[in-house]
C-alpha cells in the first residue's frame, strides 16, 4: 500500500524524498527516530516520507511519533498506522515526557502556528514552545541521541532594517515586547537559545532549522493560512482579498525541499548551530506574490482587491517586512531547493483538488 494512495501529487513527493540523494540516508538505516507534531503537515510528511524509504529499500527506520491524539493520528495515517516500525506515543509537551524505546534522533516539529492563538492564548504559546523544547532537550540528554534537529520559525528574525541584503542567521532584529503577538517569535528565539545551550553546556547534538513559510501538496483545504487562501481563491474562482497592503516580503519554501533540509540536518547539521531554510528564488511581496497567482496560474479569471481592517494587530497579523532571507549556509552542506513558486501552487492546488474528489 502506497503511503498517500488519494493524493498523488503527495505520494510523487514522498517518492522523490524517498530516492533523495541530498539525504545520507544510509546512516539513518536500522536507527529510530521520535518526531513531535506528527500530525502536522511538516511532521506527518516527514514520517510518510520516511516510511516510503523503508518500503522502498527495506531501511528499517523504527519511527516513534508524538501526538497529542491517537485516534486523529490512526486516521491521518490510515494507509501506514499497522506497518511495522511505526509506533505512537501519547505526548503532551505540558506534562514530564517519558519514553522508555531507545531513541537514536530526535525531530521536534510541534508548535501553536495560529495566529489568532498568538494574541489569545499567548501564554500558552510561550509556554508550550520554551518548557517542552527544554523537556524534549533533557529527553535527549538522557538518551544520549545522536542528533536533534528543532524546528524554528523565519519569523525569530524579528523586524531586520537593512533589508538591502539577504540575512543571515546571525541578523536577527527588532521584536516588540509590548505586543503580545511577539509570543511566537520570542518563544521561538529562547528555544534556540536553549539548543545552543545545551549543545554548550551538556554536548547534545542539536541544531536549529529556521523555516521560512513552507507549504505544498498535502496541505488541508481547511489551512487558512495567506498561501492557502491564495490556492482555494484559484479552485474556488473567487477573488484574492488582501487584509494588508501586501506590500511585506515572503520567503517561502516547498514542503518536499523542507523535509530533504530538515532529514539532512539531522546527519549534517553542526551541532549548537542554525540553519535557515528557503528558498531564495520566491522571495516576494504579497502583492506580487498574488499578482503571479492571478496571471500565471488564474488566467486571470479572478481580481485582487484589498479589504484592511482597521486594526489589524487584533487579528494576529505580523508586522510588514522587508526581510529576504539567505539559504547559503544550508547550501553549503549539499541542500539545494528544486521547487518554483509557480510550481509550488500549482502542486498544492491539485493537491487541494484531489481532497475534493
Amino acid at each position: 500500500m502506497l503511503e498517500s494512495p488519494q493524493d498523488p501529487i503527495l505520494q510523487e513527493d514522498l517518492e522523490i524524498i524517498a530516492h533523495s540523494k541530498q539525504i545520507p540516508w544510509t546512516s539513518l538505516e536500522h536507527s529510530t527516530l521520535f518526531i513531535t507534531g506528527a500530525t502536522g503537515l511538516i511532521g506527518s510528511q516527514i514520517i510518510k516520507a520516511i516510511a516510503c524509504r523503508n518500503r522502498l529499500y527495506s531501511s528499517k527506520i523504527r519511527i516513534l511519533a508524538g501526538v497529542r491524539n491517537i485516534e486523529k493520528a490512526k486516521k491521518i495515517f490510515e494507509f501506514l498506522h499497522q506497518r511495522e516500525g511505526l509506533d505512537f506515543v501519547h505526548l503532551d509537551l505540558n506534562q514530564k515526557i517519558d519514553i522508555e524505546a531507545p531513541i537514536d534522533y530526535l525531530i521536534h516539529t510541534a508548535s501553536i502556528t495560529s495566529s489568532k492563538d498568538f494574541v489569545e492564548k499567548p501564554v500558552d504559546v510561550i509556554e508550550s514552545s520554551v518548557l517542552g523544547t527544554s523537556r524534549l532537550l533533557r529527553l535527549a540528554l538522557q538518551k544520549k541521541i545522536k542528533a536533534f534537529v528543532y524546528l524554528s520559525s523565519m519569523e525569530a528574525y524579528g523586524v531586520v532594517e537593512d533589508s538591502s541584503q539577504r540575512a543571515t542567521e546571525a541578523d536577527l532584529g527588532y521584536l516588540d515586547l509590548t505586543n503580545v503577538r511577539s509570543s511566537y517569535p520570542e518563544s521561538k528565539r529562547i528555544s534556540e537559545l536553549l539548543c545552543t545551550s545545551y549543545a554548550s553546556q551538556y554536548q547534545v547534538p542539536v541544531c536549529v532549522a529556521r523555516l521560512s513559510q513552507t507549504f505544498g501538496a498535502g496541505v488541508d483545504y481547511s489551512e487558512n493560512r495567506v498561501f492557502a487562501q491564495f490556492a482555494k481563491s484559484v479552485i474556488e474562482k473567487k477573488d484574492i482579498i488582501l487584509r494588508s497592503t501586501g506590500l511585506s516580503y515572503g520567503n517561502y519554501c516547498y514542503t518536499r525541499d523542507t523535509i530533504q533540509a530538515i532529514l539532512l540536518l539531522l546527519i549534517k547539521g553542526e551541532k549548537g548551530e542554525t540553519y535557515t531554510v528557503t528558498n531564495e528564488s520566491t522571495t516576494t511581496s504579497i502583492k506580487e506574490m498574488a499578482q503571479m497567482i492571478i496571471h500565471e496560474i488564474a488566467d486571470q479569471e479572478i481580481k485582487l482587491q484589498f479589504d484592511i481592517p482597521k486594526n489589524a494587530h487584533v487579528h494576529g497579523y505580523a508586522p510588514d517586512t522587508k526581510l529576504k532571507l539567505s539559504s547559503a549556509k544550508l547550501q553549503k552542506l549539499g541542500w539545494a531547493p528544486s521547487v518554483s513558486l509557480k510550481e509550488a501552487y500549482l502542486r498544492l492546488i491539485q493537491s487541494l483538488k484531489n481532497q475534493r474528489k
